[in-house]
């Protein structure tokens, strides 16, 4: 869920505006993650799907540790609007079939590939280039997890229905901020 700074923001509040976003999808993902792997029958999708929880887990303390340093914290009320959406998404799992938890996950990582671009971007353009690896690298499992559900939902039927969102530039383009260009 990609938050979209004022443009009359400074960069480093834009920055605490997309991490404090960051921070509750990431509570959210990994509720919902959770109950996901609860519902497959596939020990191998089990298996990855608590992998991709686990890592959501971490990102989300990574965001925490970027905010502290920010002399920032997560929006209580938006913690709690994401903690009932995670949990909500982990219980409709188990009632809403296969296809469409595979295909929300993908589209959910397809857009947090931008938010930690984005975020990457804010860090450097406010003197905070610490930061900008830990946010690209989230980025680049972001876009692994992408790419997972993608592959995923490529041979269902129902991808005829449900429009399959566009592939993200290819992984190695994150990194092009390091260099000083925006990804």
């Amino acid at each position: 869920m990609t938050a979209g700074p004022s443009s009359h923001a400074s960069p480093e509040s834009s920055l605490v505006r997309v991490l404090q976003h960051a921070c509750s999808g990431e509570l959210a993902a990994g509720f919902a993650y959770r109950g996901h792997a609860g519902s497959v029958s596939s020990p191998a999708e089990r298996e990855r799907l608590l992998l991709i929880e686990s890592e959501e887990w971490h990102h989300r303390r990574l965001v925490q540790e970027l905010l502290a340093q920010l002399g920032a914290r997560p929006r209580p009320v938006r913690e709690f609007v994401f903690w009932m959406i995670g949990k909500s998404i982990g219980i409709f799992c188990h009632i809403g079939g296969w296809f469409i938890p595979m295909y929300g996950a993908g589209r959910l990582e397809h857009s947090n590939i931008r938010e930690y671009e984005m975020a990457a971007q804010f860090a450097r353009d406010s003197n905070h280039d610490e930061m900008v690896d830990c946010l690209l690298t989230m980025a680049e499992v972001e876009w692994e997890h992408e790419r997972y559900f993608r592959e995923k939902i490529a041979g269902h039927f129902l991808r005829h229905i449900f429009r399959v969102w566009e592939p993200p530039p290819p992984k190695e383009s994150i990194r092009k901020l390091e260099g000083g260009r925006a990804g």
